[in-house]
């Protein structure tokens, strides 16, 4: 197969394309330059596809002796990702960026382009396993639970996954620096990058408000209606926060508040106590279903974050709308996020289908 190998520059990446060449595709390297001002060199772990990353993934390239090119999605990137990340926080809601990076810009854009050049498959480093039965996509959380990516891939389309290659999806972390030292890949011990690449500071609340200026608002008590303070805008809020909140008066009962809920019309912020976050119930639209839409209701596990934990549920689609009941309750949903479904599966939990939460039941 001819295959394009997207080298963000990292370790993982590096010997997935190095991999494909030794399954004995006809492998080409290609570094996405997301950002119109890449100078900026990375620190530490900090971001990922600078200046720097694209050099590393060159040299990874020259060592496996495959073609190597830069192809500029920045205008892309910020209209897909950047702007979308911001109109949502603005909308009160809760985006993951990497989720929609995989799916607007590295699956959809990235792939587009690969198949119109002639290629068969894009090849990444993410860790998650994929195979086809009979033509239909199975998606599986990796051998490497610490490092499964399989959340962030969950929206892929079936045609999307068909077209892909994820050659470290039975493999550790710790084997893959491993098998890059021998390979003599001088990214074999690069940290991994963290954070939004488009912040690179961390500092997301700040970003927001350089984007999106002041919008003050009340923070409200759930319990009994009182203003609890002022805030320069929801954008700087997420479901379940506790810290930073700007609380000018506490509580009549002296106890910590959570973020409850963003209203970002009035520019309303309900802080209450903890057991208010107890979610039981999810509504999500926008689904992706890599084997087929869910036959009646289906007993399977959720996941909320990409790092977050499980939980057993019940799913079904009602008109058009993904509906879950939860087995136990979950804290701090957010509309906005992903809900991933899963199987439990001996060889590695089978996603069955993703979707956008749009609202959430107690």
């Amino acid at each position: 197969m001819r295959v394009l190998a997207a080298m963000s520059g990292g370790v993982d990446s590096a010997v997935a394309a190095a991999r494909a060449v030794d399954a004995g595709h006809d492998v080409v390297g290609v570094h996405l330059a997301l950002s119109a001002k890449p100078g900026t060199l990375r620190t530490g772990a900090r971001g990922c596809c600078t200046l720097e990353d694209s050099n590393d993934a060159r040299r990874a390239a020259d060592i496996l002796g495959i073609p190597f090119y830069v192809w500029d999605f920045a205008e892309r990137f910020t209209e897909e990702v950047i702007e979308s990340f911001v109109g949502e926080y603005a909308a009160g809601r809760t985006p993951n960026p990497c989720v929609t990076c995989n799916e607007k810009i590295k699956f959809e854009a990235l792939l587009e382009k690969a198949m119109a050049l002639g290629f068969d498959a894009v090849a990444t480093g993410h860790y998650a396993r994929l195979s086809l039965v009979d033509g239909v996509p199975e998606l599986r959380r990796s051998a490497d639970e610490g490092k499964d990516q399989s959340y962030v891939l969950a929206s892929l389309t079936p045609e999307q996954l068909r077209h892909s290659l994820f050659p470290l999806g039975d493999s550790h972390k710790s084997d893959v620096r491993d098998e890059a030292e021998r390979r003599g890949l001088a990214v074999a011990r690069k940290p991994d990058s963290h954070d939004i690449c488009f912040i690179p500071d961390g500092d997301t609340k700040k970003f927001l408000e350089r984007r999106l200026g002041e919008r003050p608002g009340d923070l409200v008590d759930a319990e009994t209606g009182a203003v609890l303070g002022r805030h320069t805008g929801v954008h700087g809020f997420t479901i379940g926060q506790r810290k930073g909140l700007g609380v000018e008066h506490p509580a009549a009962d002296g106890r910590p508040r959570y973020v409850l809920s963003l209203e970002p019309v009035s520019g309303t912020v309900t802080v209450g106590a903890a057991e208010r976050l107890a979610v039981r119930g999810i509504r999500a639209d926008r689904a992706v279903w890599p084997g087929g839409p869910l036959d009646g209701p289906t007993e399977c596990v959720i996941q909320v974050r990409a790092h977050g934990g499980t939980a057993d549920a019940v799913a079904e689609v009602v008109d058009g709308e993904v509906r879950v009941q939860l087995r136990e309750p979950l804290r701090g949903v957010a509309p906005g996020q992903v809900v991933v479904l899963y199987r439990p599966d001996p060889r590695g939990d089978l996603v069955l289908g993703s979707a956008k939460i749009s609202g959430t039941t107690s």
